[in-house]
């Protein structure tokens, strides 16, 4: 690889979610040694090392697939505050309108 991309028709593998907790399931539930499981997996070692920190980290979260349900979750929390803000804004307004109008 050069500049972190793929040399001349050299495909990135991409794996299921699906594939990566079985392959962690390998070294966290059966014993396996992540060397071992790797080599049995035609994958990496240190690819199995990192799907084993995530899963540890993420729990049921890790492996999103495409993009990452944080972010998404932050997105969704951002457009609620902002139509919360807009909803204040306009009691505010509708306050100061009402308050004019009493004798």
């Amino acid at each position: 690889m050069t500049g972190g991309r793929p040399i001349m028709g050299v495909q990135r593998r991409s794996f299921s979610a699906e594939f990566k907790r079985e392959a962690v399931k390998l070294v966290t539930e059966q014993g396996l040694s992540v060397a071992q499981a790797a080599r049995d997996l035609g994958i990496a070692a240190n690819q199995l090392h990192r799907w084993k920190h995530q899963a540890a980290a993420d729990g049921k979260l890790a492996f999103p697939g495409h993009g990452n349900p944080k972010d998404a979750e932050l997105a969704k929390l951002r457009c609620e505050f902002e139509l919360m803000r807009r909803e204040r804004d306009i009691l505010k307004k509708a306050v100061g309108i009402f308050s004019q109008h009493q004798p």
